[in-house]
């Protein structure tokens, strides 16, 4: 079959799952990945041949779509903040807001010289803290998940990323002290409530791990509230907390860092308008 038949084939197979532009981002992310061509081929190669092997191993990829599997589990990695990242079910695929939060951190701090410490809690594919690793020469990085596989995930990321990232598993919920002290305190936790539930997709819903999604409805704020607790003991004086938040719950989280004492708290909106960020100072 040649690329521009196949390229047919696969925009008739999908088009009642998925809109144009999404499927469009489908097929160049997967011919880039299996057959090796890069935006401009599609168009300068059309008549290329696609090998048997390679054309059963792309209508497999086909099939995985219709059944509303994540692109980035099929094909086993994305992109993020430049750097690519393995993934796979045991880990959240990695969202263009925690970019923009990666960012905010980065920078407040990239004109800093002293040395920094900074704690990724709930690192899952450790996309947040090898990502200012590579961004902040000067930070000593930390991170923690309670998940096993998880943390074998992130560690895959850190060698593949060339980061020096210090992974622990750590259940934050629990009472176990944190030793260190720390510059930085950075968490995307699940802040997803069950009764948001209606407005996830589907190959979210039914992929991407539950742990690290969602939470009760009656108590939405719980890891914010510990995260912020264990800041005000393992913050350095000065330190600042960051957190990725749940978008219905963004003065509820301001309210909450201000009852608990934090200062200079201040919500940030993401690309769409939404409140996504906020940091707090110690």
């Amino acid at each position: 079959m040649k690329l521009k038949d196949f390229r047919t084939f696969f925009n008739n197979e999908l088009t009642e799952l998925y809109p144009k532009k999404e499927i469009d981002a489908f097929f160049f992310r997967t011919v880039e990945s299996i057959l090796d061509l890069k935006l401009m081929d599609v168009f300068t190669k059309e008549n290329t041949i696609i090998q048997k092997d390679k054309l059963t191993i792309l209508k497999g990829i086909i099939k995985r779509l219709k059944s509303e599997e994540p692109i980035q589990y099929i094909l086993g990695e994305t992109e993020f903040f430049g750097y690519v990242f393995k993934v796979n079910p045991n880990v959240l695929i990695p969202r263009p807001e925690t970019e923009e939060l990666v960012n905010w951190v980065k920078e407040n701090f990239e004109s800093e010289e002293k040395e920094l410490n900074i704690l990724d809690i709930g690192t899952g594919s450790g996309c947040i803290a090898i990502s200012i690793k590579k961004e902040l020469k000067n930070a000593n990085v930390t991170a923690f998940d309670i998940s096993t596989k998880a943390l074998e995930t992130a560690k895959s990321n850190a060698l593949l990323n060339d980061a020096d990232v210090n992974f622990i598993i750590h259940d934050i919920l629990s009472q176990q002290p944190i030793i260190d002290e720390f510059d930085v305190i950075i968490s995307n936790p699940p802040y997803v409530r069950e009764l948001e539930k209606a407005e996830i997709k589907n190959n979210v819903l039914n992929n991407e791990p539950h742990l690290a999604l969602f939470v009760e409805d009656d108590n939405p704020l719980v890891f914010y509230k510990r995260i912020a607790d264990v800041a005000k003991k393992n913050l350095k004086e000065n330190g600042i907390l960051f957190f990725e938040i749940n978008q219905y719950l963004g003065e509820e989280t301001k309210q909450m860092l201000l009852d608990k004492g934090f200062k200079n708290v201040v919500l940030k909106s993401d690309l769409f308008g939404n409140h996504r960020m906020v940091k707090a100072n110690l």
